[in-house]
């Protein structure tokens, strides 16, 4: 027995000295210490991050992004994204802190612990994160943060996938944590880690903006923010009201009342003095301008956002809304900046405004604006290819030209610093004397004394339409009765002056329906515009000669230059389409009086078709033979790029292929699956309508059946027919066209082969006649075989208008 003891005491011995080297090899090293909203510390000798958790079970606020891009519009990881803004929680679970994120989308507003707990436990959460405590010591808790902040948060992984950029995955290796902005301040920590992300490329894109495309380096941001206080009054959206909103289901609603609840988001702003007429704001609402935007841009920017404080004036505040620039030490990531942030990108793109939003009530605690840098070079190229001889005189002459691009930046500042208080776009502003900077601006070109002026190209300024939203967001009442009846007054009358608000789902789709929401358009009709636009590009083009180029640029510049210019019509030929089977229809609310829904009448309908009628007429599509002369093939090192024209003829300049182009455009709007359906739908209420049949037979009359004097022209026409013909037999074929489309289409294919057939054509034309009757025959022969054959690409006209959805 004794010996069994000794033997026993000699291994505990052992054991302890084992386990006191074991101690000395996990020692901690000297390390970093910030105290903030979270301490933590950092041991440069392992590169890791340690925090320490003395807040469990208490919500916060968690946000990523990226301090740091990739570069590529169409890749859209951008420097200065900001990611979800979540509420989280620190909760103990055993040995480890778990991150979890509430699921708020589901909840119950009542004092009734239990009634809450049911909707809490009926609904699934989010672990984000499990970490494994390292020491604890006084009910406080240190992790080690470093894995999670060199995970993919931001999801560039998945970025570049779904941009068929390759597979890539972290290669942590090249990874390490950034102390540059890594920071402790009492409300908030921020964090960020250098991610190499690892992998094969697979598309031109991500091999264009990086040096080693194999490997992919961007900085993330991290942010642990305080939510705020109580005292944030929520306010209730209205769809009328242009701003921007937020939902969740709250199950303790009273069983006749609606559970989803909406809020508008918007910053806090209170006044100091509450009853006076004008007082100051207890906080300003300030935002900042990245210090790295050059001038004169830095000069349009601070003063297009500087607009918005006019509304805050009208609503009784004084200085309440204030523009800076970013004090050079500041982060522009910190979570306690607005900031206007200047992004350069290897190809043209989107401007946006985003913003950090507490998810329990609405409120706005961070707005992040993302402008494109390459936006105002847009507007410059648009208005060198406008003028008349820009550079005839002196290769100096530039002012005309940038005087307009940074008129149209100020605006752009002043849109979307609008999205980051709060407010959605109102593509309805064009046709009201252009009342709001959330519309889509296209340039509004006049012809004065029979000269191109671009003197008004953009307004100046902010719009009536948003100081209405200003009031409805902003505008402080003593009570909640006097709210209520406050918002109401502020939008009945709005629309008694004739403003209408009319956002995004109802102006983007090819299909659209709504008379007055267009993107990029101008004036109160858009038909009346388009016949201005149309006599604007063909003075434009009957102008246009060497001089819209410096000295000593090749002719292949020029050619980059008359690409907006020929396609100058595109945004307000679309425009023009949506009153084809169109509707007049506002976000109406019982008792307000509003218009609910009309069709357009059967006038402004055959109007609209006429304007339109003239985009596929070969005359107008045309490129005088003088401007051909002075496209020659490409000069060397000037390839063609995604902006230029596109063609079929190899070197040479392809005469035809534009006019397929811009055809191809105005046919796919006329075309459309369903405008179709509502054109026989309206005229089957109605016989006096346009209806479908007639539509098709006008356009048919203008093309397919119409001859050319010139021989050029008659070419033209020729594909544009086949553009006519492909449209009609996708809308015969097309899953997305009703019974009745499908039925009318097809009987329109035969109609148009018995006239083609009849038709008596010249003998140089006989060959189109055969191929006309062939497609035909080959469609109702193999129908299952038909594909909507595709026109050469038109250039990018982002962000003059596609479909994104940022500016």
């Amino acid at each position: 027995m004794k010996k069994y003891t000794f033997l026993i005491f000699i291994f505990l011995g052992v054991f302890s000295i084992s386990h006191s080297q074991e101690k000395t090899k996990t020692k901690t090293y000297p390390r970093e210490h910030f105290k903030g909203f979270f301490n933590f510390s950092y041991e440069e000798k392992t590169d890791k991050i340690f925090l320490e958790v003395d807040k469990l079970d208490e919500d916060f606020l968690y946000v990523y992004s990226l301090a740091s891009g990739v570069g590529s519009n169409d890749i859209g990881l951008d420097r200065g994204q900001i990611g979800d803004g979540v509420v989280v929680q620190f909760q103990k679970m055993g040995n480890k802190l778990m991150l979890i994120q509430p699921n708020l989308r589901y909840r119950a507003n009542t004092t009734n612990d239990l009634e809450r707990k049911s909707v809490e436990q009926a609904f699934a959460k989010s672990v984000l994160f499990g970490f494994p405590i390292v020491s604890e010591k006084d009910n406080k808790y240190t992790v080690d943060l470093t894995p999670f902040l060199l995970q993919d948060a931001h999801g560039v992984i998945e970025s570049l996938a779904n941009n068929k950029q390759g597979t890539y995955k972290i290669d942590t290796t090249k990874s390490a944590l950034a102390l540059n902005r890594t920071k402790a301040f009492p409300k908030n920590v921020e964090f960020e880690a250098l991610l190499t992300f690892a992998g094969k490329p697979k598309d031109g894109n991500i091999k264009s903006v990086t040096p080693n495309a194999s490997l992919v380096s961007v900085i993330q941001h991290h942010s642990f923010v305080e939510l705020p206080d109580d005292n944030y009054k929520p306010r209730v959206f209205d769809p009328r009201s242009g701003a921007i909103s937020i939902s969740y289901y709250d199950y303790a609603t009273p069983i006749q009342e609606p559970m989803l609840k909406r809020f508008i988001t918007r910053h806090r702003l209170e006044k100091k003095n509450p009853n006076a007429a004008k007082s100051e704001a207890k906080e300003p609402i300030i935002y900042y301008l990245d210090p790295g935007t050059p001038e004169p841009v830095r000069s349009a920017l601070l003063e297009g956002a500087r607009w918005w404080n006019e509304a805050y004036e009208a609503i009784g505040y004084t200085n309440a809304f204030q523009v800076k620039m970013l004090p050079k030490d500041a982060d522009p990531m910190d979570l306690r900046y607005n900031v206007i942030q200047w992004v350069h990108r290897s190809t043209r793109g989107w401007s946006y405004g985003a913003s950090v939003v507490d998810p329990r009530t609405g409120e706005i605690i961070k707005g992040h604006v993302s402008l494109g840098s390459l936006r105002i070079r847009q507007d410059f190229l648009i208005a060198q290819a406008l003028l008349n001889k820009p550079f005839a005189q002196s290769d100096e002459n530039y002012q005309p030209m940038l005087e307009m691009a940074l008129a149209r930046i100020r605006q752009l500042s002043a849109h979307e610093v609008g999205h980051t208080i709060g407010f959605a776009h109102n593509f309805s502003a064009s046709t009201n004397n252009r009342s709001s900077v959330m519309d889509y601006p296209h340039p509004t070109v006049k012809i004065t004394n029979g000269k191109i002026d671009l003197s008004d190209a953009y307004a100046t300024g902010i719009g009536s339409w948003d100081k209405i939203t200003v009031a409805y967001s902003y505008s402080e009442f003593p009570s909640a009765e006097a709210e209520k009846t406050g918002l109401q007054t502020i939008l009945n009358n709005a629309y008694k002056a004739g403003h209408r608000f009319i956002s995004d789902a109802d102006a983007r789709p090819a299909g659209g329906a709504h008379a007055n929401a267009h993107l990029w358009d101008n004036g109160e009709s858009a038909a009346a515009e388009l016949e201005k636009v149309l006599k604007i590009r063909e003075l434009a083009i009957r102008n246009f000669s060497k001089d819209n180029i410096r000295t000593g640029e090749p002719y292949t510049v020029l050619e980059d230059v008359f690409v907006p210019l020929y396609f100058f019509h595109r945004y307000q030929t679309e425009a023009t389409s949506k009153l084809i089977g169109g509707l007049e229809y506002n976000y109406a609310t019982k008792g307000d009086g509003q218009l609910i829904t009309t069709v357009i009448s059967p006038r402004k309908q055959r109007e609209a078709l006429q304007a339109i009628l003239k985009t596929l007429d070969a005359e107008t599509l045309a490129i005088p033979a003088d401007k051909l002369d002075l496209f020659p093939p490409r000069a060397f090192s000037y390839g063609r790029t995604r902006e230029s024209f596109k063609g079929t003829t190899g070197v040479g300049f392809d005469a035809i292929a534009p006019a397929a182009t811009a055809s191809d455009m105005t046919l796919q709007f006329l075309f459309h699956p369903e405008r179709a359906a509502r054109l026989i739908q309206q005229k089957s209420l109605d016989k006096q309508q346009l209806g479908f049949m007639e539509m098709t037979r006008t356009v048919l009359d203008n093309t397919l059946y119409k001859d050319y004097k010139d021989a050029h022209h008659q070419e033209l026409g020729h594909a544009v027919n086949a553009n006519v013909l492909n449209y009609l037999m996708h809308l015969a074929t097309d899953s997305k066209s009703s019974f009745g489309v499908k039925a009318q289409s097809k009987y329109l294919l035969t109609e148009i082969a018995r006239k083609i057939e009849a038709k008596k054509y010249k003998e140089e034309e006989k060959s189109y006649q055969l191929v006309y009757l062939e497609i035909i025959n080959q469609f109702f022969k193999y129908p299952e075989k038909f594909k909507l054959e595709a026109s050469p690409k038109i250039p990018d006209g982002s962000p003059i208008g596609t479909d994104a959805c940022g500016f």
